[in-house]
């Protein structure tokens, strides 16, 4: 009983402090909204004015051919068509002093796919961007586990180390170690792929010993009383228990990576997510709608793919 009246002492000065009262509140307000049983709500507004803008996504790119380098009208881009299109801008009338409308026209290149397929471009390097990362990170957090590990580490003082090692890693933000890496190395998926390695390196190294020092005792001691090493405890006796956890693990930080590399584009680490802002910033929110929905088929298609990974090999 004690237990539970700190426990509720304790999220009630929390929800406090973070206004999860407030938060319930809007929320259930903009609920009643939607289903008409209020008249206004913020939350409601705010959603509505976002996703109203959001749908239909944008498919096509369109792009003034004055702007296009060297544009040849003979030459255009497969299924791409050149239209004129009737604007209207303000400019500012020199007798007056004062903003008129003006009506122009202007001649556009238009790709009825072009921004699809400029997004797609982008989760490719997202992807890879994700996969470099996981490499670098089993790369990094076997050997850290290795050393981390009671039962197959040669000396405390590596132990000690090791997992000290992995803390750091752990403790360190993708997004706050993309910061600093843009910093070091410029925009571009480079920052990216460092970030996200350091950070599930700390994750894989950690999982990786526990299940190192959580492996049955027996078949390491039948092969301790013949004179195995500790590189045969590990190849023999270990990894056949824990590779199908091994396997398990790195296809979830692959797929959190997936998911990571688009949060890091925002800070110019590469990838969807460098789009993704500068859209968003622009108020483009069509684009962002396309952006959204790529994101989300990709993380589908990735997370079947683990599925099927695991039914089949595991």
């Amino acid at each position: 009983m004690l237990v539970a009246i700190v426990a509720m002492a304790i999220l009630l000065r929390t929800g406090a402090d973070v206004d999860i009262g407030r938060a319930i509140v809007q929320s259930g307000e903009g609920v009643a909204a939607g289903a008409g049983l209020v008249e206004d709500s913020q939350v409601a507004r705010g959603f509505g004015a976002i996703l109203g803008q959001m749908f239909p996504p944008q498919l096509a790119e369109v792009t003034e051919t004055a702007r296009i380098a060297d544009f040849d009208p003979d030459r255009l881009p497969l299924f791409a068509h050149v239209e004129t299109q009737v604007v209207t801008v303000q400019s500012l009338d020199p007798e007056t002093m004062r903003m008129v409308a003006r009506t122009t026209q202007r001649e556009v290149l238009v790709e009825p796919l072009g921004y699809v397929v400029q997004v797609a471009a982008k989760l490719i390097e997202t992807l890879e961007i994700a996969l470099w990362g996981t490499l670098l990170a089993v790369l990094m957090g076997a050997p850290l586990a290795f050393f981390g590990a009671r039962n197959l580490s040669p000396h405390w003082l590596l132990v000690t180390l090791s997992r000290a090692v992995v803390s750091l890693l752990r403790a360190v933000p993708e997004l706050i170690s993309a910061l600093f890496f843009v910093l070091a190395y410029g925009f571009g998926p480079a920052a990216g792929v460092l970030a996200l390695a350091l950070h599930a390196a700390g994750f894989l190294g950690k999982f990786y010993a526990e299940d190192i020092e959580n492996a049955d005792r027996g078949p390491q001691e039948a092969l301790r009383a013949i004179g195995a090493n500790r590189l045969k405890l590990l190849r023999y006796a270990i990894l056949p228990q824990v590779l199908p956890q091994y396997v398990a693990y790195t296809l979830y930080i692959l797929d959190r990576n997936v998911r990571m590399a688009t949060v890091i584009g925002l800070v110019g680490a590469g990838g969807i997510g460098l789009e993704l802002k500068g859209r968003y910033d622009l108020y483009q929110y069509a684009h962002v709608g396309t952006i959204l929905i790529a994101i989300y088929l990709l993380v589908l298609a990735l997370d079947q793919l683990s599925s099927w990974f695991r039914r089949r090999w595991i």
